[in-house]
């Protein structure tokens, strides 16, 4: 697929790499891996986002390794004709979004989108960064231990350098982006995805990656965690936990990591709270549960609530509705409506 991929670019002069909103590790390091492989043909590129990036470790990621992102809201800031999308099949999260006409897509989530001339979903892989490091270990690109070759942290494809060697910044980024969205390869891995970072292993710089992978951790996150594990609701082995208010709502999605660790449970959602919004988010590791479509079945009967995601992982936003009263009152609430949960619990079970 790297063979047939590299035409595809080669006969663009510029391209935009697009990635989904807030992007993770896995979407940075897939548009890096990308970024590469356009300059191994000489075509101009440029990695964009929608949104923000968010969460510690997407934010310890980027200034670790310092690849040049720009950040768009609008499609009429798309740097180029010709977008490929990585870690998501459709545009969207900016105006216009509908207008884009992707020329090649790389995901491993479920969805209808397709490239015009190029299309690899592969949703049973555990990362989209280990399609792409199939890419590169295609089209002759050789991992390199660090020290043995030059490397530019700031540079995501490695411009200034042999591309046939793969830089060690990158060798980092794919393996984090693998582990990250595999759960150190526990979660949703195939075979696939422990060869792609056994190809990378010789190209990774220890110390780089574990600056990555160790972050400082925010000591309101440690409080919404405590709130996660109090405030857990648990019925078979299906567990949902209401953090209430937050600031930081990066803290929701680690919460859940923890919460999915707890024995005896297969799959829990966190949701909590900010600006007229409940933000959820969702882990499983049983086989009966999508959890992805499952908040997408919430999502579905709620005014203005999107969600969605694969298998193991999802998350989605909730509009915090007005409780109207007996005497026809209503007042905001701070959080979801008190059925939530169960409604929550209903699409877990497979009810909705």
């Amino acid at each position: 697929m790297g063979e047939r991929l590299e035409p595809v670019l080669e006969t663009r002069d510029e391209i935009a790499i697009l990635m989904h909103p807030n992007p993770d590790p896995d979407a940075m390091a897939s548009a890096m891996g990308i970024a590469h492989l356009a300059s191994m043909v000489d075509t101009e590129y440029t990695i964009q986002y929608p949104g923000q990036i968010r969460h510690q470790e997407n934010r310890v990621f980027e200034n670790v390794l310092d690849p040049d992102f720009d950040r768009i809201t609008r499609a009429d800031e798309i740097a180029a004709d010709d977008v490929v999308l990585v870690d998501h099949n459709t545009p969207r999260g900016f105006e216009g979004m509908d207008s884009i006409m992707p020329i090649a897509i790389i995901d491993h989530h479920p969805g209808d989108g397709t490239g015009l001339d190029f299309t690899d979903k592969r949703t049973n892989y555990g990362s989209c960064a280990s399609i792409v490091t199939e890419y590169l270990r295609d089209v002759g690109v050789t991992p390199v231990a660090p020290g043995d070759v030059d490397d530019d942290p700031g540079d995501a494809g490695g411009n200034d350098a042999d591309t046939s060697i793969l830089p060690p910044n990158l060798a980092v980024g794919l393996m984090y982006g693998i582990h990250s969205d595999t759960e150190q390869l526990t979660s949703g891995a195939i075979g696939a995805d422990y060869e792609a970072a056994s190809y990378l292993c010789q190209g990774v710089d220890e110390k780089l990656l574990g600056r990555i992978a160790s972050p400082e951790i925010d000591t309101e996150i440690l409080a919404i965690k405590g709130r996660a594990f109090s405030n857990r609701e648990k019925r078979g082995s299906f567990l949902v936990s209401d953090v209430g208010e937050v600031n930081n709502i990066d803290a929701i999605p680690q919460a859940v990591d923890e919460l999915i660790r707890l024995e005896g449970v297969t799959a829990a959602v966190v949701h909590g709270s900010r600006a007229g919004m409940t933000h959820v988010s969702g882990r499983s590791r049983d086989d009966r549960v999508d959890i992805g479509a499952a908040l997408e079945a919430v999502a579905a009967e709620v005014p203005e609530a999107s969600a969605g995601g694969h298998s193991r992982m999802g998350g989605g936003k909730f509009p915090i509705p007005e409780l109207v009263t007996d005497g026809g009152n209503s007042d905001p609430l701070t959080g979801p409506p008190p059925e939530f949960n169960d409604d929550i619990f209903a699409a877990l079970e497979g009810d909705i």
